[in-house]
């Protein structure tokens, strides 16, 4: 075993409490991935029930490396290459609203016969870039004309994933928010911002609702039924595919009590459309009881805590505001996922990361970790050498 720790040690550097939560993580995702697309699998693939697994199980390997190349490269080089992948991210957003089109879904493009979704990468991408942006005008950071630039350089980004994904833009707005206030950016400006938001938001929900429902385009109806599902007040229309979805989880979260009916024994991953992405916290509740939910959730919670501590321990300002930044997005976005599966949300479409299946939100993740786990190294790499030099004296 201390083989094994010196060998882990030698070449898995950063966080190891990170590194044990990506591992748990990987640990859930396979056994839920399993018990959700076996049947699907049997029915689908000749009898092989393991051939959606074996391929999540492919996706979560490249995922790993991604994360492991990542977190060898010096962090201070990721300043550097967000201004390089910004236009790319644009170019891709503005392709995948306006041709891009994978089973009806604009939100996917494909490139070199790889389909990937642009917003994913435009994620990671934007956090970077806003955070080389505060570093780099600290300076004059209380100035009005500094935070005029921070969102112009911002809501594009923002704006483009707004179109086609909401939720996600909406997570994306949130993140953007607790980059600038760790920035620096003075919170006056920020919660004026948040108040026109609101304000936009609603006037955007209200106009929704004035026209006929054949009337609006695309995901604006979407939109509209989540809206009203959540609302309830379209809780009576039995053939709602919204509605089946969030009762479907309400069941299956009920059905799973305080400690599930056991690994494999889910009879609603026979009902639940997406059992394997956006629902699989649901399924994960019913065969692992309330208690197997909260141990997900205390993981991600974790997560949060190692990424803050880092970002404390962190003395230049980029370092911080890029694992705050991409720490926060990942735990959002797990929240929000596990909110919809137990009905505290709409449904979104968020999928859990790291656990669910889906090979672009696995490769990003991957990408966002690995870019902690750099700055993690670094942290480390100083403290040691400031221990030795104490050490010395």
């Amino acid at each position: 075993m201390r083989e094994i720790a010196k060998f882990l040690g030698k070449y898995f550097k950063g966080d190891s409490g990170i590194w044990t939560v990506m591992v748990l993580l990987s640990l859930v995702s396979m056994a839920a991935i399993y018990s959700a697309t076996g049947l699907l699998a049997y029915r689908y693939h000749s009898g092989h029930v393991a051939y959606y697994v074996l391929r999540h199980g492919g996706l979560l390997l490249v995922s790993w490396v991604v994360m492991f190349c990542f977190h060898r490269i010096k962090y201070t080089r990721f300043a550097r290459l967000s201004v390089l992948a910004y236009p790319i991210v644009i170019v891709l957003l503005v392709y995948a609203l306006m041709l891009g089109e994978i089973n009806g879904a604009n939100r996917w493009v494909r490139i070199l016969g790889f389909s990937f979704q642009p917003s994913e990468f435009a994620k990671v991408v934007l956090v970077a870039f806003l955070s080389r942006q505060l570093t780099i005008r600290q300076s004059v950071i209380t100035e009005k004309s500094t935070y005029w630039r921070l969102l112009i350089f911002a809501l594009p980004v923002i704006l483009l994933i707004f179109f086609d994904n909401l939720s996600t833009a909406m997570l994306l707005t949130l993140t953007c928010f607790i980059l600038m206030v760790v920035g620096g950016v003075p919170q006056k400006r920020l919660w004026a911002t948040v108040g026109v938001g609101m304000a936009a938001l609603v006037l955007f929900v209200g106009i929704l609702f004035l026209p006929p429902e054949n009337k609006l385009p695309g995901r604006f109806s979407t939109w509209k039924h989540r809206i009203e599902n959540f609302a309830g007040s379209d809780a009576n229309v039995e053939n709602n595919s919204s509605n089946y979805q969030a009762d479907q989880a309400k069941i299956a979260v009920a059905s799973g009590k305080v400690l599930g009916k056991g690994p494999g024994n889910s009879t609603q991953r026979n009902f639940l459309p997406h059992p394997y992405s956006d629902y699989v916290y649901a399924l994960i509740i019913e065969e692992y009881g309330v208690a197997g939910g909260l141990v997900i959730l205390v993981l991600y919670l974790w997560l949060l805590r190692r990424g803050m501590n880092i970002a404390k321990r962190c003395k230049g300002l980029f370092g911080s505001c890029l694992v705050m930044g991409l720490t926060f997005m990942l735990t959002l976005q797990a929240l929000v996922n596990m909110g919809v599966a137990v009905g505290f949300f709409p449904v979104t479409g968020q999928p859990l990361p790291f656990v669910s299946m889906g090979g672009t939100s696995s490769l990003f993740t991957g990408m966002a970790l690995g870019m902690i786990q750099s700055v993690a190294c670094a942290v480390n790499e100083r403290e040691k050498r400031e221990a030795e030099a104490l050490g010395a004296a």
